[in-house]
């Protein structure tokens, strides 16, 4: 198993990618934190069929563009667990308006949400990972931090902050034993996005720029770059952008 015993906070974990994961990480072994905002029941959902499965996991709830919110879900798990050896701050919305239409409100939500949430996540746990000068920090950025979509100015705005943020956090941190990367996903079925899946021309587009031909990929398959990023089959990447994206970017 490659995370046997490691403690793992995924937030988002209680749908789409997040839930992918946190399945993944539970068959590698490691106890996981099945991190999730507004509907504790789908959190205590996966965290059960986790259980059942034979894995070891506990829902928690947290909305992570809140400070005090997130100091408390670390001193949570540190409390059932011990500590916290791998983060994968993967919580995040994406609102989809013509620029005039997005209000302050929308512009705030998405980017405390995807950008602050990560940021605040991230500080919480370093001082446990630089006390034992060894953590996984994985932040979930997006293709669309390098690639711009239409209609998507605060969700494109707040995952290239992301992807920096992971190469400067790389920077401070990589002497203190830390592996700080990214992994930007390509067309993902989750829903957050079920809205454009039901979109025919949509699905077209996406077939025709994707040199597989595939318009979406399945959330087991970005769950396996985390996977890898999380153990030590990765010790020594640093400030990587891991694109999961079925060859997207290449065209």
């Amino acid at each position: 198993m490659k995370l046997k015993d490691k403690v793992a906070i995924v937030t988002g974990g209680s749908q789409g990618i997040g839930e992918a994961i946190c399945r993944a990480y539970a068959r590698e072994g490691a106890k996981v934190a099945v991190v999730n905002a507004h509907k504790p029941e789908l959190g205590q959902s996966v965290a059960r069929t986790i259980q059942e499965a034979g894995g070891t996991a506990r829902a928690f709830q947290c909305d992570v563009s809140r400070r005090e919110q997130v100091r408390k879900l670390v001193e949570d798990v540190t409390s059932a667990w011990g500590t916290v050896d791998i983060l994968v701050s993967n919580a995040g919305i994406m609102i989809n308006k013509a620029v005039e239409e997005y209000t302050e409100e929308d512009w705030d939500l998405t980017v405390d949400t995807n950008l602050k949430g990560a940021f605040l996540l991230a500080q919480a746990v370093i001082p446990l990972m630089k006390a034992k000068r060894s953590g996984k920090i994985v932040f979930m950025a997006s293709i669309a931090a390098t690639h711009a979509f239409p209609n998507s100015v605060p969700y494109c705005a707040s995952k290239a902050g992301v992807w920096m943020m992971a190469k400067a956090l790389c920077a401070e941190l990589a002497k203190s034993g830390i592996n700080v990367n990214s992994i930007s996903p390509g067309n993902t079925a989750t829903p957050l996005n079920e809205h454009l899946q039901r979109d025919p021309e949509f699905v077209k587009l996406m077939q025709s720029y994707t040199p597989t031909g595939r318009a979406y990929l399945s959330t087991d398959e970005v769950a396996g770059a985390a996977v890898f990023l999380a153990s030590e089959d990765a010790r020594a990447i640093h400030g990587v952008d891991l694109i999961v994206d079925d060859g997207w970017c290449a065209m």
